[in-house]
């Protein structure tokens, strides 16, 4: 798994979308576009990726394309339209793009080229308040976890399995 990071002016999401679909057909790889302000961590991703392969090898996938299926374990949704908030919006993004499996490198390189206008440390650097919102966070969970946002978020991501 490669993680590109840092800034994409999407003017058409549906056209940033099918740029980044094409590059997966032409190498083979997975290829999903996060918002940075939702990503709390590369484990973040790496735990989304684990669980939809896991979902696949089972036959208990929501989604039939292997990127939505990262994508509802990264946001912990079962619905695409809801998972969709933490894709790319219209306007400037803070993005983190998660390139998996086929030729990575050919992949990563090409979205990098086409699709990122800046590379930047982006990952890490997310909206503590949106993140809490999103994921229904509250105080007393934080307090159990001594803070640990991240903890939680993982956690999140897991019980889509146990919600199935």
């Amino acid at each position: 798994m490669r993680l590109l990071e840092g800034t994409a002016e999407v003017d058409d999401v549906d056209a940033f979308v099918s740029l980044l679909d094409e590059i997966a057909t032409s190498t083979g790889a997975t290829i999903q576009a996060f918002d940075a302000r939702y990503v709390v961590s590369e484990r973040h991703l790496e735990r989304a990726v684990e669980l939809a392969d896991r979902a696949i090898e089972r036959g208990d996938s929501i989604a039939r394309d292997r990127a939505v299926e990262i994508l509802l374990y990264a946001a912990g949704r079962r619905q695409i339209t809801d998972a969709l908030e933490l894709g790319v919006s219209p306007g400037e993004n803070r993005v983190v793009i998660l390139v998996d499996g086929g030729d990575e490198s050919a992949a990563a390189e090409a979205v990098g080229n086409r699709a990122l206008n800046d590379a930047e440390a982006v990952l890490g650097d997310y909206d503590p308040e949106r993140v809490r919102e999103y994921f229904g966070i509250s105080e007393a969970e934080l307090g159990v976890v001594d803070g640990d946002l991240e903890t939680l978020v993982l956690e999140r991501a897991a019980l889509l399995v146990v919600e199935k």
